[in-house]
């Protein structure tokens, strides 16, 4: 096989985090590849339309020990506080960065602005060659390597690896074709999203609503305008998006009040059906998933990207690690360390945000006493809020270097 087809390590997916894993990388010695069906810069790029993510405190570190920080931060907008209630209900919880001693609980970036950093960085990178557009077709895993073919725009291409990482999201072909079970719930539910501007400066604070129908989030951005995911029982996301402004503006202002007054422009909106979908195994012979490919979560409190970059600061480290020492990048033992950090952070994320959902959509008059009083004590319990935040903010549990600070 040609030299211009062998890696050491090949990404399948080259969107937000796939994209994160080469740049995290880039400065090794190792061969990387990524296959992507949609090249960069192109519209119709899923990974970088017009949503936005809510990056966690921790994810914040592991950027900037990316060196990108410095480049996104004039595209971030700061949560200082955030505020959550249920809808016809009293109780209300309330997180402020200053109880943690930080300048911020998270940030909010739109997907465009992150991806054209990953891509600058990649653009410049001699390490990391870009194939696209190219469709994962087939795969073959052996102890020896991993080999794959790829549909291009010139044909047909054999590529070879020492590892294969599949960060193609959560229909992930690689999973599919590995052979690996994945467990999946479809919530019924659809996020619909969209930018707005309000009557009130937002301040830095984010809102998390829980309704009859789902969670509706409002999360600061920058030149003042606010990230909605409003989520809707799916039989009812379409005509939402199908009527006009003022009606869809008097229906959500509906669900959420006007806690920063009335909402005075909104723009174009999408829509996303909602499921749960994570993998009983994280890797198989010289295969590892990360991201989406691993667990594609609801989007309640924004877990869903900083456990994707979580996986990419883990997965990094056990590459280097193993380079220093000399060691095969597919090797079985690096693969079963990588699989053996993520999963308590995963299985740990995945019950957080799937109880969220099923606890605040019972309208059980019991249930719902017991959640607006378990908010209000949430306050009298620090240790208990404390935990709470540290998961939210990215800070539990063991922190690969990346999410330190510290380079690899």
């Amino acid at each position: 096989m040609s030299a211009g087809n062998d890696f050491d390590l090949l990404i399948i997916g080259g969107g937000m985090v796939g994209a994160s894993l080469a740049v995290a990388l880039q400065s090794t010695a190792l061969r990387i590849a990524i296959v992507e069906a949609v090249p960069y810069g192109q519209p119709d790029q899923p990974s970088y339309d017009e949503r936005s993510v809510a990056l966690a405190y921790g994810s914040r570190r592991i950027l900037a020990a990316m060196g990108l920080w410095n480049a996104l931060a004039d595209h971030v907008a700061p949560i200082h506080r955030i505020h959550v209630s249920d809808q016809g209900h009293w109780g209300a919880l309330r997180m402020d960065c200053r109880e943690r001693r930080r300048d911020a609980l998270g940030y909010v970036v739109a997907n465009r602005d992150l991806g054209r950093v990953l891509f600058d960085r990649l653009g410049c990178s001699a390490t990391v060659k870009m194939i696209a557009p190219a469709s994962l077709q087939a795969l073959t895993l052996s102890e020896d390597g991993v080999e794959v073919d790829v549909e291009t725009i010139a044909g047909l291409r054999r590529l070879r690896a020492r590892l294969l990482v599949g960060a193609d999201g959560a229909q992930s072909r690689v999973r599919q074709l590995a052979a690996i079970p994945a467990i999946r719930h479809d919530y019924g539910q659809t996020a619909i999203i969209a930018n707005v501007s309000t009557e009130r400066a937002h301040e830095g604070l984010a809102f998390e609503r829980f309704t009859a129908q789902g969670p509706l989030a409002m999360l600061p951005m920058t030149e003042g305008r606010c990230s909605l995911v409003w989520t809707r029982h799916s039989e009812h996301a379409q005509s939402l998006l199908a009527a006009d402004d003022r009606s869809f503006i008097a229906a959500l202002e509906q669900d959420f009040g006007h806690r920063l007054g009335r909402i005075r422009r909104l723009g174009s909106r999408a829509a996303y059906p909602l499921s749960l979908v994570y993998s009983e195994q994280l890797t198989a012979t010289r295969l590892a998933l990360i991201g989406n490919a691993a667990h594609s979560l609801h989007p309640v409190a924004g877990q869903g990207f900083n456990l994707g970059l979580r996986d990419v600061a883990a997965l990094a480290e056990c590459l280097v690690t193993a380079a220093s020492d000399g060691r095969d990048p597919g090797a079985a033992a690096l693969l079963g360390e990588y699989a053996r950090w993520r999963e308590g952070d995963q299985q740990r994320v995945i019950w957080m945000t799937d109880t969220l959902v099923g606890l605040f959509a019972n309208n059980n008059r019991a249930l719902a006493w017991l959640r607006n009083h378990g908010m209000l004590a949430f306050d009298m319990m620090p240790a208990v809020k404390y935990h709470f935040m540290e998961q939210m903010m990215g800070l539990a549990g063991r922190q690969p270097k990346l999410a330190c600070g510290l380079p690899l």
